[in-house]
Formats: C-alpha cells, sequence, structure tokens
C-alpha cells in the first residue's frame, strides 16, 4: 500500500482498482497508476469513481514522451505500487501491435505514480503505424 492511511479498494474479483485516502472529512480516490480520480467527497463517492473507472484503461495505448525518437506509442506491462517503503515502478513497452512474429520490443521502467512523460494519446499525436 502507498500510505498509511491509504485503503485498498477492489473489485469483486479481488483486482485492485486503488485506494482511498482520507481528506480533511472527506475521502479521495487514487487509481492504480497514483492519479487522482475523484474531488474530496463521500466513501461511497469514492468507491463509485473507482468502480466506474474500472483498469480496463490499463490495456489501453500509451504515449511515451522524451525519449530520443520522438514521442512513443507504448503499451503498460507492469504497475507495481510503492509498499513497505519500496519504490514502486511502471514499466512499459514499445507498442508492437500484437505482432506476436515481432523481436521484443525495448522495455522503459518508469517511477510510480505515473510520471507526466506517460499520458494517454491525444488526437495530434502522429499516426504510430506510418514510418
Amino acid at each position: 500500500m502507498p500510505r498509511t492511511d491509504w485503503t485498498p479498494h477492489r473489485r469483486d474479483d479481488g483486482e485492485l482498482l486503488g485506494w482511498i485516502h482520507p481528506s480533511g472529512d472527506d475521502w479521495v480516490a487514487v487509481d492504480v497508476l497514483g492519479r487522482t480520480c475523484s474531488d474530496p467527497t463521500d466513501w461511497l463517492d469514492a468507491e463509485a469513481s473507482l468502480d466506474d473507472r474500472g483498469i480496463a484503461w490499463l490495456a489501453d495505448p500509451w504515449v511515451l514522451e522524451d525519449e530520443v525518437d520522438g514521442p512513443l506509442r507504448v503499451r503498460i506491462l507492469e504497475v507495481t505500487p510503492d509498499e513497505d517503503a519500496a519504490p514502486g515502478r511502471i514499466v512499459v513497452k514499445i507498442d508492437d501491435f500484437g505482432d506476436v512474429n515481432r523481436p521484443p520490443t525495448q522495455q522503459y521502467v518508469l517511477p510510480w505514480p505515473i510520471p507526466a512523460r506517460l499520458r494517454p494519446p491525444r488526437a495530434d499525436d502522429p499516426d504510430p503505424r506510418v514510418l
């Protein structure tokens, strides 16, 4: 658990969706990447924000900026939050578009929580399939 006052929130099948932590008299939801996903609210609304967000978005493409070759389209392989004073990490790989015949692509290990250089794709990003 990233912080001692954070309470894990899980789906019915036990999969971690994030955490809820106190904020004054209210509660704030934080997703598995360490992003705040609710304003200070009551406990049930914080739970609902994590339930509504889910974790399916982890399988979506992401963009890793500040690399030599420009922005890279990547996929998230691993998310390990901070735990017991051990720093967490996020592991991504260059998107291979599901090509099982392609050699393994380069991986990048990033700090947890999510750094600003890892972001969802934007409409103005170049098409990664065009060389």
